[in-house]
């Protein structure tokens, strides 16, 4: 497929140098996102002269709390820049925070900002921030995208040091893989910085502005292959080395000294795994030969990808056993028991204690007089019980109103009959992973419209290729509920799934924080705990997944019933 020249960028982060092999646009800034682009790039004259070669309309004058399509609140703006603005908004009809960029309809890249926004959406790589919404309305152009409260961007995790070995390959590991599957759909970034790659708090990365953020910036590139290789080449060596590859200072890092070319980073700081410095310099120096070695260059992030899987495995460091208190013994293993301490002075006589007056001849007597009395009253009271038993029955066994029905005969209460049970809300479901699953088709799942279905996101095997344990729907019944069968419609394929249930008022965090009542597979599964449960919130957890006929898997759930 032909590769496409626009690609994405982070826009929050306007700071350090453009991709070697990208060109932008020459941009108007203004406030501080001015000011943090020049003081990255280190060249604010250079920026005022492109500046007044090309303007923009008017970046759109809105506020905190204004609406868009009547659902997206603005919270927070986060960049404003050559005529857009980016912003932290709350999505209130699904009532989770997502990420919005705004410019005007007349603006120039407003009609390649569209097209590489949906572009990104068809993609549906998790290991991309998801566009949600690409639309033009009321003269404004806006995209939303997820936003990931929880994820730490790569620049503060690079601001408390250089990363292990370990951490440094999953790193260059996930981020050349994501982006050779980009660029197998035609899909580039060609800003590849610290901002835009994100870790979750399960260790896997994300990256952010996929077909979005060049577009907003004007970024194309003859060769884009070639200068997101690079990008990630600069990636690896800033977490072995935490120093920029290139003279000028970037994203809080330091540069190399000026005058000394490209050094490996074995050779920068003492202790880098040669593997990873190989890897780094055979990505950065990719058009020519690479520092002392043969090896050939990468010019791909596919060739990339191949190399680091070509390496030997990097096992993660050992952890640090803290040692524990040195063993205390109790007095009795230390001899002592029974005894006074050595050097210790008894300052009185030992006096022998009196028996307990019940243990002397006369209180044993007593303590026999006291127990035939008690096994007296006890046969009196049985044997007047009995009577009055006999005596009820004679009186009761010609009344024609006493029926088998009776309550008093111990009759078993009358069966309950099931009933459905309406499903008020639903929320995808998953905290092994990065906290976000298709929320955007959650309502599918209940609205009794078979043909519409939610679906998780794709995975490279049925065991959601050992990322986590599974993902599912959190299902709210509004109250405490009681609960005896839950039927899952399922579209695809074979799926495995559990039940789980709590009797608590707010939903746990971790999913070993439900009750597992039920499970099965298959694609009509009926999950009925061996007794009716009591519940508000029911959790439907998948834990394997079909093959989807496109080369991964992923599980798509058409409806949810649940009955009494």
């Amino acid at each position: 497929m032909a590769e496409r020249s626009t690609a994405a960028v982070d826009v929050a982060d306007n700071s350090g140098d453009e991709p070697l092999t990208a060109k932008a646009d020459e941009a108007t800034t203004d406030g501080t996102a001015e000011a943090q682009d020049a003081a990255d790039t280190g060249s604010q004259e250079e920026n005022d002269d492109k500046a007044a070669s090309k303007t923009f309309p008017a970046t759109p004058d809105l506020h905190s709390g204004h609406k868009l399509a009547g659902r997206y609140r603005l919270e927070e703006c986060v960049t404003r820049l050559d005529g857009f603005s980016s912003w932290r908004a709350v999505d209130e009809k699904l009532r989770r925070a997502v990420g919005v960029h705004l410019l005007p309809a007349d603006h120039p890249r407003a009609r390649s900002v569209l097209a590489a926004a949906r572009s990104s959406a068809l993609l549906g790589d998790p290991r991309f921030v998801q566009v949600l919404d690409a639309v033009e309305e009321d003269e404004l152009v806006y995209v939303v995208h997820e936003w990931l409260p929880d994820a730490i961007e790569l620049t503060a995790l690079l601001s408390a040091g250089p990363m292990d070995a370990h951490d440094a390959y999953q790193l260059v590991s996930q981020v050349s893989q994501a982006m050779a599957a980009a660029h197998r759909e035609g899909l580039a970034h060609l800003r590849l910085t610290p901002g835009a790659v994100l870790r979750s708090s399960s260790g896997q990365y994300r990256i952010r502005g996929l077909a979005v953020n060049a577009a907003l910036r004007g970024i194309t590139s003859d060769g884009p292959q070639r200068a997101d290789t690079e990008a990630i080449g600069a990636l690896l060596y800033a977490a072995l080395t935490q120093r920029w590859p290139y003279e000028s200072d970037a994203y809080g890092l330091t540069g190399l000294p000026k005058g000394m070319g490209l050094l490996p980073p074995d050779q920068v700081r003492a202790g880098v795994h040669r593997g990873l410095s190989e890897i780094a310099m055979r990505a950065l120096a990719n058009d020519g030969a690479t520092a002392s070695r043969q090896e050939q260059p990468c010019t791909t992030p596919d060739e990339l990808a191949k190399a680091v899987a070509a390496m030997p495995r990097i096992p993660p460091p050992e952890p640090v056993f803290t040692a524990p208190p040195e063993y205390q013994r109790t007095t009795y293993q230390q001899g002592t028991y029974g005894r006074p301490a050595a050097g210790a002075v008894v300052t009185q006589p030992v006096v022998p204690v009196p028996p307990a007056p019940l243990q002397s001849r006369t209180g044993r007597a007593l303590k026999w007089v006291v127990s035939a009395l008690l096994i007296a009253a006890l046969g009196l009271g049985s044997w007047q019980l009995a009577e009055t038993l006999i005596d009820r029955d004679n009186n009761s066994g010609g009344d024609p109103g006493t029926t088998q029905s009776n309550p008093e005969n111990n009759d078993p209460p009358p069966v309950e009959k099931s009933k459905p049970v309406p499903i008020v809300t639903a929320q995808d479901y998953d905290p092994l992973g990065d906290g976000s699953e298709k929320p955007q088709s959650i309502g599918n799942v209940y609205d009794d419209d078979p043909s519409s279905y939610w679906h998780t996101d794709w995975y490279a095997s049925a065991d959601f290729g050992r990322l986590k344990e599974g993902v599912g729907v959190v299902l709210d019944l509004g109250k405490t509920q009681r609960v005896g069968k839950v039927d899952v419609s399922f579209l695809g394929g074979a799926t495995s799934v559990e039940l789980r249930t709590t009797d608590g008022s707010t939903v746990p965090t971790r999913p070993t924080g439900f009750n597992k009542v039920a499970q099965g597979s298959g694609t009509q599964v009926s999950l009925k705990p061996s007794k009716p449960v009591q519940a508000r919130y029911l959790l439907v957890w998948l834990t394997k997944l079909p093959p989807s006929g496109e080369g991964d898997f992923r599980g798509k759930i058409s409806d949810i019933k649940v009955t009494s």
